[in-house]
């Protein structure tokens, strides 16, 4: 299922599994450190506008790097940033339009800098930071806070021939076509729509479905599924359905087919990658995504994957595809995303460790026998640096990942596993405010989670995706879990890949590996866990809205449930104080029990494709808020002046060249979010406004 988490920026616990988030800091940290390499400070934060926080990254040694592995790196860096466009469309048929207005407007260098400009600069930089005009975590559409009046303004000053104005339309008329689009909090409400009393395809803007109902899509790809085989390619992955003369059809991102200008530049620079692989089995994995981006067959996808994971010996590593299905409600449709990235050899020690003794972790799992994996297969770990990020990836970004993301492959040929080592070092660096004071009960918890969260939140991530991902088989016969638990399967995943985190999190087996010094750790994993799923994750949500997001739901899920469980034990217990809530965990090895028995449960479900049951878990335990609670938090978090969320500046990869040749490649930390997304629109705008 969904193999990745993106997560809150103070902790490798939350998130992609698709968000760089900063809801919690955990103690006051300077937000600059020495850059050795250049020897001046190196400021993480750039920038805070409305909920977000934009922050930096480096990328250790990379002068010391060789040139053919500086190439390799430019060259896939290329490849993930042509495929900016795809995402922006995805996320919503008219995000392109809406884009290259703003950037229209924002580069014609015409404008008076005003507080009405401010705010409108605030709504473009949100955009930006979105990929769309829908929030990246909450999925609700943005409005500016400029005046509509302002807006037209704007537009009136800005050179026609620069707005993306579609054939044969007058400026006026395409006034009139984006102020509603821009403006109107009816039209396209929803980017993605969870609420199961809708059609959830009808009440989402995302650009993946067009005149076709959650019932018809749904019955389409289910007559695709053969029952007999377990070998099921994801159908409709990289697809745009829709109607033709009242039939179903399908519009394939490919080369030649839908978004053909920008897959066509990715194969361009994939191909001159190729070149430059450290190996065959490098090679013969860019290759073969070279030839499912010619075919467009989901066939092809899967021999990429299985090429993929052979993989294991290169230093450097790049996702790019069609990766993740959070933005699709019926959990089918694959976002453009791209992560480049090169091995941190010393970090990847702890995780490579764990990965080596997968099997002991599911021969000692608490689910069901029947459901355990006798053969763990193919588990590849390692710590990573990215270097670029590109689509559903940035600027909001995962720290950890695991693919791929179809199951028979992954029980089959097995997965690789990866922790973002530079990114969780930019949030902890970046980390600031006094969170951990407001939320957390004491001074014993306090000083657990200043001292021992760090590490245990990367060893959150590392279990999460190299044991918890991997882990568990599905029963003969059960279809995948996004055709069984369909809008759920995401959040499902998600909670059953915390839990085993958590459960191996209080495990002396840790201790034993030498990943974990004591249990201290476990113990502060448990504290932040219970805290931010019960209450300092309320702070993203608006005042009357439930839990929409899928990792937000898990999170949520799995802290109501076991707080109800173990009440009559006291396990977790409830604290009101000046006004103030508290959850303290009373009981680390009773919450561990309960975290057991829950995982065992989400795993029957993953492993007999039982729907029913998944959704009363969801919708019992992880949607719904209490009002009085939420207004609470709402007013503490607000005191502290900490955007919740937090997304990155890429890195610029710029070649030295001598003719056709790249003689040497320099790398550059970009400090200003707006030029870059300007240069970006201008370099890699390649997709027209309308697909």
């Amino acid at each position: 299922m969904t193999n990745y988490f993106k997560i809150l920026a103070f902790t490798a616990i939350l998130v992609s599994c698709k968000s760089g988030d900063n809801e919690l800091a955990k103690k006051e940290t300077p937000v600059t450190i020495k850059d050795t390499s250049k020897m001046e400070p190196f400021t993480y934060v750039a920038e805070q506008f409305a909920d977000l926080r934009v922050l930096r990254y480096q990328v250790a040694d990379f002068d010391k790097l060789d040139l053919r592995t500086k190439t390799l790196l430019y060259y896939l860096s290329q490849a993930a940033l042509c495929g900016r466009d795809i995402n922006y469309d995805q996320n919503y048929k008219y995000n392109l339009a809406v884009r290259k207005t703003l950037e229209a407007i924002v580069g014609g260098n015409t404008v008076e800098q005003n507080e009405d400009y401010a705010k409108f600069l605030v709504y473009a930089k949100r955009v930006w930071f979105s990929n769309g005009i829908h929030h990246h975590y909450n999925n609700d559409k943005i409005i500016p806070d400029c005046s509509q009046d302002y807006f037209l303004s704007l537009l009136a000053k800005t050179d026609e021939k620069t707005l993306p104005l579609q054939a044969g339309q007058s400026k006026a008329d395409f006034i009139k076509f984006i102020l509603p689009i821009i403006f109107d909090p009816t039209i396209a409400a929803k980017k993605v729509s969870l609420d199961s009393k809708t059609d959830l395809v009808k009440s989402s803007a995302v650009n993946f479905y067009e005149g076709v109902t959650q019932k018809e899509a749904s019955a389409f790809y289910s007559a695709q599924v053969d029952k007999k085989s377990k070998e099921q390619p994801m159908y409709g992955l990289n697809t745009k359905l829709l109607k033709e003369n009242g039939k179903l059809v399908e519009k394939v991102w490919m080369v030649g087919g839908m978004y053909t200008q920008s897959i066509e530049k990715i194969v361009y620079w994939l191909e001159k990658a190729a070149g430059f692989a450290e190996n065959q089995n490098q090679k013969a994995a860019l290759d073969a995504l070279i030839k499912f981006y010619r075919s467009g067959s989901l066939v092809d996808f899967d021999l990429y994957n299985i090429a993929w994971v052979k993989d294991t010996a290169s230093a450097v590593d790049v996702v790019n595809g069609f990766i993740e299905v959070y933005e699709d409600p019926l959990g089918k449709k694959g976002s453009f995303e791209s992560v480049v990235s090169i091995k941190d050899m010393e970090a990847s020690k702890r995780i490579a460790t764990i990965g080596s003794h997968a099997q002991w972790f599911e021969d000692n799992s608490p689910i069901l026998p029947q459901h355990k994996k006798k053969n763990v297969k193919g588990i590849s770990a390692k710590v990573i640096n990215a270097v670029m990020e590109s689509g559903d990836a940035a600027p909001s970004t995962p720290i950890g990942i695991n693919l791929p993301n179809n199951e028979w492959i992954r029980e089959t040929h097995g997965s690789k596993s990866v922790n973002l080592g530079n990114i969780v070092e930019a949030y902890d660096q970046a980390a600031g405010g006094t969170v951990s004071n407001e939320f957390y009960y004491n001074d014993e918890i306090r000083h657990r989670i200043i001292n021992f969260a760090p590490l245990a939140d990367k060893l959150h991530t590392d279990m999460h995706e190299v044991i918890g991902h991997a882990s568990g088989q599905i029963e003969s016969g059960v279809g995948q879990p996004h055709e069984t638990l369909k809008n759920y399967a995401s959040a499902l995943e998600e909670g059953r890949a915390d839990l085993v985190a958590l459960y191996y999190l209080m495990d002396p087996k840790l201790i034993e590996l030498g990943v974990m010094p004591s249990l201290d750790y476990g113990k502060a994993a448990y504290d932040e866990y219970i805290t931010r799923g019960l209450i300092i994750q309320l702070a993203r949500v608006k005042p009357g809205k439930e839990i929409e997001e899928a990792h937000m739901r898990n999170r949520k899920m799995i802290a109501a449930w076991c707080y109800e469980k173990g009440q009559k034990e006291n396990v977790i217990e409830k604290k009101v104080e000046n006004g103030k809530t508290y959850f303290l965990v009373n009981d680390y090895t009773k919450l561990r029990t309960l975290f057991g028995e829950l995982l065992k449960e989400l795993q029957r479900v993953k492993s007999q494709g039982d729907y029913e049951a998944g959704m009363a878990l969801i919708e019992n335990y992880g949607v719904k808020i209490d009002p009085v609670l939420h207004k609470e938090v709402l007013d503490r978090y607000g005191k502290l002046n900490i955007a919740p969320y937090a997304g990155f500046i890429q890195p610029k990869l710029v070649p030295v060249m001598e003719g056709e040749n790249v003689m040497d490649v320099k790398i550059e930390y970009p400090k200003d979010f707006t030029q870059q997304m300007l240069e970006y629109g201008k370099a890699y705008g390649l997709l027209p406004a309308y697909n």
